[in-house]
């Protein structure tokens, strides 16, 4: 390995590499100073295979635009993320899971309210996003009935509810 010449490489390429950097970066969309680390990974890597460039200037000219080439190629190909996938926390598989098995648990519970109350929910949440005078036709009531019946069923909702997810005490038994 001829890694004792890349110190005196360093000082004699970086000026030139900043320059065809910058000059490549306009034409390839991205950033100088990442074309420069990726050119400076490039000759490490050829240094310990090939060892260094007979004309390192003409190398590092090449070197250049080859990555810029690469680069323009990858960014054709790559789409862009409406959000950061990091940034998007309702978007991972276990908020996903967690979600779907909330919306299952409120659907099974919506099902098994008394009287009208299983048709009205399911409307209230359908995916459609009804209007209240859609509902009320679907339904066949007056529109000026469905907040007061929808506040009732909302309240036996909640109830049957807060008996299922009540935590127990420290000794197992309910509060």
């Amino acid at each position: 390995m001829t890694y004792d010449l890349i110190p005196a490489l360093i000082p004699t390429l970086r000026p030139l590499l900043a320059a065809e950097a910058s000059a490549e970066a306009l034409g390839s969309g991205t950033d100088p100073g990442d074309l420069e680390q990726a050119v400076w990974l490039r000759l490490l890597e050829r240094v310990e295979s090939e060892g260094p460039p007979a004309d390192p200037a003409l190398w590092l000219r090449g070197a250049v635009q080859a990555e810029a080439r690469r680069t323009r190629r990858t960014s054709r190909r790559e789409a862009a993320y409406a959000a950061e996938p990091a940034d998007a926390a309702e978007r991972g598989p276990e908020q996903r899971a967690l979600t779907a098995d909330r919306d299952r648990a409120l659907h099974a519970a919506v099902r098994r309210l008394p009287g009208r109350c299983p048709r009205l929910m399911a409307a209230l949440l359908s995916p459609e996003d009804l209007t209240y005078r859609e509902i009320a036709g679907e339904l066949g009531m007056s529109q000026g009935s469905l907040g007061p019946e929808r506040s009732r069923c909302l309240g036996c909702l909640r109830r049957m509810l807060a008996a299922e997810v009540a935590a127990p005490t420290p000794r197992g038994m309910e509060r």
